[in-house]
């Protein structure tokens, strides 16, 4: 019974000390053992077997079995021990924490002890100080009293949390009355030194008002401020009454007289007082600065006075020798005494050809040689602290700017009629006009003088005096100086194109009027270019809170209507060349056509046409490329519509005329479609674009005479071709073809009901017009057909 109890506990016991692998390789590295008893997977029946390994060796048992007992009672006897030492370890421990607190009231005592003894040594500086302090301030002994009462100040401040104290207060009490009185004597000194009125200044420095000024700078700033304040009054009042607003002197002509009356005090102070003053009070700047002010106001009052004396040329001397000034403040002080000036806004990086760099550029010229050149805002804190006040009164110089640009567009009206328009042939001849270069480059010069006396509204009455000068030079120098059609007489005649005559008198506008117009249209692009640029720097130059207020687009459309006006004239002009010739084909007897030759007379007129003005107007186009494109595509769009109908003029037309008109409008085709390059030696693709709209449109033409020449008979069969080849659900086009076939009215009105019958039917939804949507023949298909046409022509022939 005992041993299934032991078996028990053993196998509990086994429960409870079943430790973690990290656990047990911890105690193996603290405890090595070679022991097996000692080892994490100790297996008992390996144990047993290791000391009895042989029968004979269990003649032994009896002493193994005492070793290990004797074994237990050694482990047994040291866990006792180990167990009777830790009963003593919570006394020991409330002993060590005895011990700690004792060294813990020591310490305590210790930094209270050091403590009483600093305070003590500070209270002895601090009356002993104060005593000296007093004594010293009698005596306007400053020089030692800078150093000791900054001294006394700290010392005091260690003393804030003891003013509850009455000693400690009543030392503090005189602190604050030494240094109140010095301040009241200090001030006295200085206004004995340097009364506002009465006796002259004294010739040089005083050692005691300069170590007055190292006691003022311990003491309340606002002593330093009063005598900093009190000194530059003084040194300035000789200003206010030498320029004073009856004075001539005090008028902007003499301006300079000021800028040069403080520059000589500027000496003076530093030859004189240059050492009385901490270096780090600025004085010199402080003058200078209180001088700027002064100056600002008094300008401001004595314009406003004499505002009707004031002439442009005499604003810009007094503004240019104001900003000169500024920036030599900006060359000699850094500009830390200004706490209350703003210092201006770095300008945007250019990001348009506009303008050149103006650090590298002369924007004056012989009239304007006293123009303002100031130093650019960024660099200069100084800017506008005098110059701001000549802000309300630059509307004399936008209103000379009005007068000036009004001449300047008299002028260019005025040389356009000496010199007239630029000639065919020559350098001028459709390039841009020279005075769209002089006007910009003078409203660059404007602008750049109007940001450098101001950013603000002045700058937008000059953008509003930009803008009328703008659509003045777009109405008299470019609309109002392109061609009229009606100024051309005469024309050619039928008679005259089917004789195919040449020469000059094919085109309603003569070459250099093409010249005139195209170089109307290159200048009106360059405005159009230029004013979206002077549109982004007039943005960058002016005030951000006023940059939505600045907007060109007006003037920008202006310039478009005018390209467009000039593209419109060549257009009309080449297209009204073709338009005899036009009527010419839909004049002609094609039913009596008997046999198809060469290309008719009327296409050869047209051609010649197309030769004449394309190549002068691509040549006199070469800088405004895509402008060209746009004069091909349109004369195309109104060309191709045009023929189109002349072609339905031409009933009837028998098979062989209607194979004649086909041969006719595959030359047109042809033609149109070199349009482009046509007379150049250098051959260009033409663009995509405009091809497509040739071929869709030249496409039409030729299909319209493939339905003529088709058999009426059926006309199940005609009707059914009509619908596949032109996709046309009109009734009138498909009457006009019936026209061309000179069929008889009872004939088409039984087709016409038979078209009607034949149409699809509209898709749900659709819209009821009568459109088709059927793919007409590609291109390629319709040249292989025309070459077809042209083999049959030559067989006949």
């Amino acid at each position: 019974m005992m041993e299934e109890e032991e078996f028990e506990f053993a196998e509990d016991l086994e429960a409870i000390l079943h430790l973690t692998p990290e656990v047990q390789l911890a105690i193996e590295q603290v405890f090595p053992s070679q022991d097996p008893l000692d080892r994490a997977d100790f297996n008992a029946v390996e144990y047993i077997n290791t000391l009895f390994p042989t029968e004979q060796s269990l003649a032994n048992i009896d002493d193994v079995v005492n070793k290990i007992r004797l074994k237990i009672r050694r482990l047994d006897d040291n866990i006792r021990t180990v167990v009777r030492g830790q009963t003593n370890v919570g006394q020991d421990g409330r002993q060590v924490k005895e011990i700690t607190r004792d060294i813990k009231q020591l310490d305590h005592a210790k930094r209270h002890l050091t403590t009483s003894i600093t305070t003590l040594n500070h209270l002895h500086m601090l009356a002993g100080g104060v005593d000296s302090l007093e004594a010293m301030t009698r005596k306007r002994q400053y020089g030692e009293v800078a150093n000791l009462l900054q001294g006394v100040v700290n010392v005091l401040e260690h003393f804030h949390k003891y003013m509850g104290i009455p000693q400690i207060r009543q030392l503090s009490e005189r602190v604050k009355a030494a240094q109140s009185e010095l301040g009241t004597q200090i001030l006295a000194d200085f206004e004995e030194a340097f009364p506002s009125q009465g006796s002259k200044r004294p010739g040089g420095p005083s050692n005691v008002l300069r170590d007055a000024c190292l006691v003022a700078n311990v003491l309340d700033p606002r002593i330093k401020q009063e005598i900093i304040k009190k000194f530059i009054r003084q040194h300035l009042s000789e200003y206010l009454v030498l320029f004073q607003e009856n004075q001539d002197v005090a008028w902007l002509d003499k301006i300079d007289r000021r800028y040069a009356w403080i520059k000589r005090q500027l000496v003076d102070y530093e030859e004189k007082y240059g050492r009385m003053f901490p270096e780090e009070w600025c004085m010199t700047e402080r003058i200078a600065v209180e001088f700027c002010h002064i100056t600002r106001v008094e300008l401001a009052k004595v314009m406003r006075t004499r505002a009707k004396e004031i002439e442009v040329k005499l604003l810009l001397f007094a503004i240019q020798r104001t900003t000169n000034f500024e920036g030599l403040l900006a060359k000699r002080f850094t500009g830390c005494t200004l706490t209350d000036q703003k210092r201006p806004e770095s300008p945007l990086d250019p990001t348009n050809p506009f303008l050149e760099d103006e650090a590298g550029e002369d924007v004056g010229t012989e009239k304007d040689e006293d123009l303002p050149r100031k130093p650019k805002a960024p660099d200069n804190p100084f800017h506008g602290i005098v110059s701001k006040c000549f802000e309300p009164h630059l509307y004399v110089y936008i209103e000379s700017q009005d007068k000036n640009l009004g001449e300047l567009i008299d002028r260019f009206v005025a040389d356009f009629r000496a010199q007239g328009p630029p000639k065919a042939g020559t350098e001028e001849g459709g390039a841009v006009l020279p005075s769209c270069a002089d006007l910009f480059v003078y409203y660059k010069r404007c602008m750049v003088q109007c940001s450098q006396l101001s950013t603000g509204e002045p700058m937008i009455a000059l953008t509003t005096i930009f803008q009328k000068f703008l659509r003045e030079y777009a109405w008299k120098i470019l609309s109002g100086n392109l061609p009229k059609s009606s100024s051309n007489s005469g024309g050619l005649t039928i008679s005259s194109l089917l004789k195919e005559k040449e020469g000059s008198e094919a085109a309603k506008f003569t070459i250099d009027e093409l010249c005139l117009i195209c170089s109307i249209l290159s200048t009106a692009e360059y405005c159009l270019a230029t004013t979206q640029q002077l549109e982004e720097k007039l943005k960058e130059k002016v005030d951000k809170v006023l940059v939505e207020r600045i907007n060109l687009t007006g003037e920008m459309d202006t310039f478009s209507t005018v390209i467009s006006n000039s593209i419109q004239l060549l257009v009309q002009d080449l297209d009204a060349a073709c338009d005899p010739a036009l009527t010419a084909m839909s004049k002609m007897p094609w039913q009596s056509v008997e046999h198809v030759g060469d290309q008719s007379p009327y296409v050869t007129s047209i051609i010649m046409h197309i030769k004449q003005n394309v190549p002068i107007i691509r040549d006199n186009l070469a800088s405004t490329r895509k402008y060209f494109t746009q004069f091909c595509i349109k004369f195309t769009n109104s060309f191709i519509p045009k023929f189109i109908n002349h072609l339905f003029r031409c009933k009837p037309i028998s098979m062989v005329g209607a194979e004649q008109l086909l041969l006719d409008t595959h030359s047109l085709k042809t033609v149109l479609l070199d349009l482009p390059s046509i007379g150049s030696q250098v051959l260009r693709k033409a663009p995509a674009s405009y091809t497509k709209i040739v071929v869709k449109g030249m496409t039409r033409a030729e299909m319209i005479l493939k339905v003529v020449m088709a058999p009426h008979e059926p006309p199940v069969v005609f009707v059914d071709n009509y619908i596949k080849l032109l996709a046309d659900g009109n009734p009138e086009t498909f009457q006009k073809i019936l026209d061309m076939k000179g069929l008889k009215r009872s004939e088409q009105s039984s087709m016409l009901e038979l078209f009607r019958q034949r149409l699809p039917t509209p898709p749900s939804g659709a819209d009821g017009g009568p459109s088709l949507s059927f793919s007409a023949p590609t291109p390629e298909q319709e040249s292989s057909r025309i070459r077809k046409l042209e083999k049959l022509i030559k067989k006949r022939l």
